[in-house]
């Protein structure tokens, strides 16, 4: 090797240091010249996409507190987080529906919660045919009580009330969470985050039709991307009995599945993937002013990258068939009253089955040392009660994100 003297067995006992020779050196200067590079270019396009990315984003003020008490509440994401997730299914602006259908409704509802610890979290879907109380809601140029409180209304007429904070008041008033961040995703929005992951892989034990939505997909594993995303997540007809609350289990089955892509390797390690969900994300949603920056952005990220896969569940708001209003539900609400008891006050909670729409493949096992770990890293005084401490709730539908699931397509056929 040039640069090197050749070794025999004298030289090779002496204790003199060898030169390493000039063409090592350059390599590894090389290696660190491209090292350099792709760290400066990593640090340029995430400022750059800083920029690009808080220059695009539609706010709402979902509280009345000033700039001071906004900028306290992001600290709260040291501790309990609560996110008003809401899908519109406004036709305004869409380039993937424009049907004719007028009016915006909260075609989804779903609320977030992170625990205190920010080792699991519950996501609690609320079915669009419930019936339930309305308070006071602003008007569309955010007059305060515009529209009069109700007794009883079907959920998804809050957003056409009020907006999204009339959506944020009702869910608060139904469960008992104070919400302070919330955010509203568009249809386009949808299908421009599925195609920014990548897509996402579920299984269907039988064929789904559902030609309100245009949704035909074969039985078997399939890959859900752009449109056919959005169809799955809409259909209601084509699952379960077709039921509301059968198109939520069916929902689930695609939010685990999506949870456990984002948080594998595959997605979290790729810089064009993050940046193409985020931009798919803020270019498609109007979120709550407190959640409009990159230093939210960013703490939010860094906290459900925190969470464990097992320690994270989706499940519905109890309800039961209406006797007032045929076609419509009532919420449970002594079985729901103890279900956001227990989720707001981070203790565990049985899930009684899946729904009508999805089934089963695989379970996450909790083994007695994990559960006894849990225990442990709670905060001195703040060690969880135990289970005989809190009522258990029944009526809770649902799964673990952990656990596999297939979409069973339409049962009463």
């Amino acid at each position: 090797m040039a640069g090197l003297k050749p070794l025999n067995h004298k030289t090779a006992v002496r204790h003199g240091k060898l030169r390493r020779s000039a063409s090592i050196r350059n390599f590894f200067k090389s290696l660190l010249a491209v090292a350099l590079a792709l760290c400066l270019s990593v640090i340029a396009v995430v400022a750059y996409a800083a920029v690009d990315l808080s220059n695009k984003i539609d706010t709402v003020e979902l509280t009345s507190a000033p700039p001071a008490a906004q900028k306290e509440i992001l600290k709260s994401l040291d501790g309990a987080i609560s996110v008003l997730l809401v899908g519109s299914d406004s036709r305004v602006g869409q380039q993937s529906i424009n049907d004719g259908e007028e009016g915006s409704l909260n075609d989804v509802t779903m609320l977030l919660r992170i625990s205190k610890d920010h080792k699991s979290a519950t996501a609690v879907s609320f079915p669009r045919d419930l019936l339930v109380p309305f308070p006071s809601c602003p008007g569309p140029n955010g007059e305060a009580d515009y529209y009069s409180a109700r007794s009883a209304a079907q959920l998804n007429s809050a957003l056409s009330q009020g907006g999204l904070v009339c959506v944020a008041r009702t869910i608060e008033k139904l469960t008992g969470a104070e919400i302070p961040y919330a955010g509203l995703i568009t249809f386009d929005g949808v299908i421009n985050m599925s195609n920014a992951v990548g897509g996402v892989d579920v299984c269907l034990t039988q064929p789904i039709k559902d030609p309100k939505t245009d949704l035909d997909l074969p039985a078997g594993n399939v890959h859900l991307v752009g449109l056919e995303a959005l169809q799955f997540l809409r259909t209601r007809y084509g699952v379960g009995d077709g039921g509301d609350v059968s198109r939520i289990s069916n929902q689930q089955v695609f939010l685990s599945a999506l949870i456990r892509k984002i948080k594998s390797a595959e997605t979290l390690s790729n810089p064009g993937k993050v940046y193409s969900l985020a931009k798919a994300a803020v270019e498609n949603m109007t979120l709550s002013s407190n959640m409009a920056s990159i230093a939210f952005m960013k703490s939010m990220a860094a906290t459900v990258n925190q969470l464990d896969l097992e320690k994270v569940n989706f499940v519905q708001y109890p309800s039961y068939s209406s006797t007032r209003s045929p076609g419509r539900l009532e919420p449970d609400t002594a079985n729901g009253r103890i279900l956001m008891e227990r989720i707001l006050s981070d203790q565990p909670f049985t899930i009684g089955d899946t729904g009508a729409a999805a089934v089963k493949v695989t379970e996450p096992e909790v083994t007695a040392q994990e559960n006894a770990e849990s225990a442990a890293d709670a905060p001195p005084g703040e060690s969880p009660a135990p289970e005989s401490a809190m009522p258990q709730p029944d009526n809770i539908k649902g799964q673990n994100a952990a656990t596999v699931t297939c979409s069973a397509g339409r049962t009463d056929r």
